[in-house]
């Protein structure tokens, strides 16, 4: 008989009285592989909380090895087996990756158990951080760190414990195509030792690769489930949807013009970027591809006053920009959607309106006392909201971590439309979102560009990259190795212009 890690059975989950979750119902062997798909918002992530301890469902029951499972939080999840990996990541950036490793429980000296035995912890730190190939000593602030390389810190640290049942919420949004493969590779071996994977992921391709068994959510309801064999990719992306998308990429009304957005002069910072120039015209999409490490979101934070540069000029709109301020950047039409939406991009306790109005306070007061016009920014963030197709409960009083990862993707770019930007810079505006929501993006995309912005478009795909872009720029080690107009787009030949090393 088989023995199932894992059993749900109509399980059920309202947020402010929104169902989110309605009738789940789905069985685990052990050693299997359950990949679970949806749109955002579908539910997905809920699900996983439950099972995590994260959250409580509403109704239904739960079974683990056989037994009544309900845990009251995440220790007692882990206690029972589960590891967790969340798709935002829950690291503490001012300690270092052995202290993360072991946060939920540090080994101690024998003959004294408050005090840590450091000596045991690096020991145990460096073979969780060889076994996902992170080099990076055992004692490397985790704020020194890349955001995917923190995601391979918290695949360790789920590695740490001896769990039956791993779920995985977005796994490799933030890694290399290498790290991927090394992350597919342990999943493999986790199957082998009978452990049981749950995995999330809108990179269809792999969860039809690594999975057993394939769970399909839309609207909190189960529109699909059973083996992996009965599913392929146009079933998959149909039962996500509810429709059918003819055209990934759409179709722009407009081409660019010779009027200059953006220029970029020589922009140099010894060991990250070197001699960068590039123009960026009105109404024009341009590509930034490159590896991890690559030097790409450094510029990006550069141009946007993130950062600062030892040489070189920017100029917007032919405004020479003088200080490294993102306020300056501001004031003079230059937006920026971060990559790292958590730390950088949200303010996760407070609501939507504040959220989405945070950029364009200054066109929203009364003067001459600078008092906040609430009705008027209300209806501002309302008419923005419901451009960028925003799924929520209640504008006012939800908090924006209740949202799903794409509905908080969205929160930032309903602020930067609501700036009316003449430049925009996104830093992988889709990593993470599911097929649907990465349509409604590229037609947002499509129709600041005909409106006469100006787009730098960051990206780790080189598919999204040729599908939406007018020309591609490839950085590799902080320099500009090629750049392909459209007629020249290759997907080999720019991987391997991504590739090159530095002559100097």
């Amino acid at each position: 008989m088989t023995k199932h890690i894992i059993e749900c059975d109509r399980v059920e989950k309202s947020f402010f009285g929104v169902p989110v979750l309605q009738q789940i119902s789905f069985r685990l062997p052990a050693g299997h592989v359950l990949g679970v798909v949806g749109e955002n918002g579908a539910g997905k992530s809920t699900l996983m909380n439950i099972l995590g301890g994260v959250v409580q469902p509403d109704g239904g029951c739960i079974r683990l090895d056989g037994l009544d499972y309900a845990p009251k939080g995440p220790a007692e999840a882990r206690k029972r087996g589960i590891a967790f990996i969340h798709q935002e990541l829950n690291l503490f950036t001012n300690l270092s990756i052995a202290e993360n490793l072991f946060i939920n429980g540090f080994p101690h000296r024998r003959l004294g158990r408050l005090l840590i035995d450091k000596k045991v912890m690096r020991r145990r730190a460096r073979a969780l951080l060889e076994l996902v190939g992170l080099d990076q000593g055992p004692d490397t602030l985790v704020e020194d760190l890349s955001p995917g390389l923190r995601q391979l810190v918290e695949i360790a640290q789920a590695l740490s414990v001896d769990a039956k049942l791993f779920i995985f919420d977005e796994p490799t949004t933030s890694l290399s195509c290498t790290e991927a493969r090394r992350l597919f590779t342990l999943i493999d071996r986790l199957r082998r030792r009978g452990v049981s994977i749950i995995y999330i992921s809108h990179a269809l391709e792999d969860v039809l690769r690594l999975s057993d068994d394939v769970l399909v959510l839309r609207d909190g309801r189960m529109v699909g489930a059973g083996p992996r064999i009965d599913f392929t990719l146009d079933k998959l992306v149909s039962l996500m949807v509810g429709r059918t998308i003819e055209e990934l990429y759409p179709a722009r009304a407009r081409g660019p013009s010779s009027e200059v957005r953006l220029e970029v002069r020589d922009l140099s910072q010894p060991g990250v970027v070197r001699d960068v120039s590039f123009r960026i015209h009105t109404g024009e999409v341009v590509g930034l591809f490159g590896l991890l490490g690559s030097g790409r979101t450094e510029l990006a934070r550069m141009i946007f006053g993130m950062e600062a540069f030892e040489a070189g000029e920017i100029r917007v709109r032919g405004i020479p920009m003088q200080r490294p301020s993102p306020r300056e950047r501001i004031r003079h039409g230059v937006a920026f959607l971060t990559e790292d939406r958590r730390e950088e991009g949200l303010l996760f306790e407070a609501g939507i309106i504040d959220n989405v109005a945070l950029a364009a306070l200054p066109t929203m007061t009364r003067l001459p006392f600078q008092l906040i016009n609430r009705s008027r920014m209300r209806a501002a963030v309302s008419r923005m909201a419901d451009s960028v197709r925003l799924r929520y409960a209640h504008l006012d009083r939800q908090p924006v971590r209740t949202l799903s990862g794409g509905n908080q993707q969205k929160v930032i770019l309903a602020r930067w439309l609501l700036s009316d930007p003449s430049v925009i810079m996104l830093d992988e505006p889709t990593r993470g979102i599911d097929i649907g929501a990465k349509h409604e993006i590229y037609k947002m995309i499509n129709d600041l560009a005909d409106r006469g912005a100006g787009i730098l478009f960051i990206s780790s795909e080189v598919e999204e990259l040729i599908g939406i872009c007018d020309r591609i720029l490839v950085i590799s080690t902080g320099e500009i190795r090629a750049r392909v107009g459209r007629s020249g787009f290759d997907r080999e030949e720019i991987l391997r212009a991504a590739l090159r090393e530095s002559s100097v």
